[in-house]
Parts: structure tokens; sequence; C-alpha cells
């Protein structure tokens, strides 16, 4: 494959991908902790270092925090 091929695929790739804030990771984590999807609220909480003062500033309940206490260290 040539390299103007291999690009053009390239950046069809990336532009799949979702580009989030980190405000937009914080939303999603308590939204997904809220839904009891934890598996997901942890993929936003490893991938961008959120803390347990982030998430409850954001709105999650202290419980659901406390529950989860073993990722955040």
């Amino acid at each position: 494959m040539g390299k103007s091929k291999a690009r053009i695929f390239r950046k069809g790739i990336n532009n799949l991908l979702p580009k989030i804030s980190r405000d937009d990771a914080i939303v999603l984590a308590v939204k997904n902790l809220e839904n009891a999807d934890i598996s997901e609220a942890k993929h936003y909480i490893t991938m961008f270092c959120l803390s347990a003062e982030e998430l409850l500033e954001a709105g999650a309940s202290y419980e659901t925090v406390v529950a989860i206490k073993n990722i955040f260290t």
C-alpha cells in the first residue's frame, strides 16, 4: 500500500475515535456510576486520572465513591 493510501486510512480511523474533554469524562463517569456501570466508569476514571473529590463535586454519591475506592489508590 502506498504512503498516501495508508495516510488516508489512518486519518479515517482517527476521526472515528471520540474526542472528549476532562469535564465531559467526569460527567460521563458520574452518570455511569449512577447507572451501576462500574466498568465503563472505571474506564473514564483511569484514563483521565480522576480523583474522588472531582467525582463528588460533580454529583456522585459518597457511598458510590467509597465502594470503588480501590480504583483511586
